[in-house]
């Protein structure tokens, strides 16, 4: 994809056939130890991230047209060839559905709005009571102050009150807009900002994702 340099970009990939990529603590950590070889290789800004059984999601920034798609393309690979080996199955076939799905985000409450809803798709999963509770995750990394992969400062600000809001239950239509934009690689944001957007890396420009439903925090306010 050209012109992908400095927009953010909601990435995700999932086991083929509905394959569980990752059965115990050993797996994700092979995962993480793959992408971040990649990172070290193709240093793309990540925000926010989390594994889930047979899936993951990132949320990040390329400096440069192409970064994105090498560091996608040598972390999926080098973790394939591991998990493979791991499960002894060598030769087995694809261990991802095909590439990556993508999609780029406006950085503002839609930039929020997003990784609220990747950092808590473990709580929604119902895999943990609380999202900063879910190992696998950027919320849980910086809690404990340990990065696998390194994170980066975001591009606003995140509120005071992050963990409270990650825990907060998206609504049915927020995360349909969501997953509509990644299903059909729609760009999500305001209608004016997507449809530039589309028009620099030729993707569809769909309908405006709408704005974001509020909340007040303090003086200011945030998606939900």
């Amino acid at each position: 994809m050209v012109g992908t340099g400095g927009l953010v970009f909601h990435v995700m990939n999932r086991g083929a056939r509905r394959l569980e990529l990752f059965q115990h603590d050993g797996e994700y950590r092979v995962f993480l130890q793959a992408f971040a070889e990649a990172h070290d290789r193709f240093p793309v800004e990540v925000f926010a991230y989390c594994l889930m059984p047979n899936h993951f999601h990132f949320i990040l920034r390329p400096s440069e047209d192409g970064q994105l798609a090498e560091f996608m393309r040598l972390g999926t690979v080098s973790h394939s060839v591991r998990w493979h080996w791991q499960r002894g199955s060598q030769g087995g076939g694809c261990v991802y559905q095909g590439r990556y799905r993508s999609f780029p985000i406006q950085t503002n409450q839609y930039f929020l709005n997003a990784c609220s809803y990747v950092e808590g798709n473990a709580l929604r999963s119902s895999l943990v009571d609380r999202a900063e509770d879910w190992e696998w995750s950027s919320l849980a990394a910086r809690r404990r102050n340990c990065h696998p992969i390194p994170l980066q400062e975001w591009p606003i600000l995140r509120p005071d009150n992050w963990v409270g809001l990650v825990n907060q239950r998206h609504s049915d239509d927020q995360a349909g807009v969501l997953r509509r934009s990644m299903m059909r690689s729609l760009p999500f944001g305001d209608g004016v900002w997507s449809q530039s957007v589309a028009g620099i890396l030729g993707l569809p420009s769909g309908r405006s994702a709408g704005r974001p439903r509020k909340t007040k925090i303090g003086s200011g306010v945030i998606s939900k």
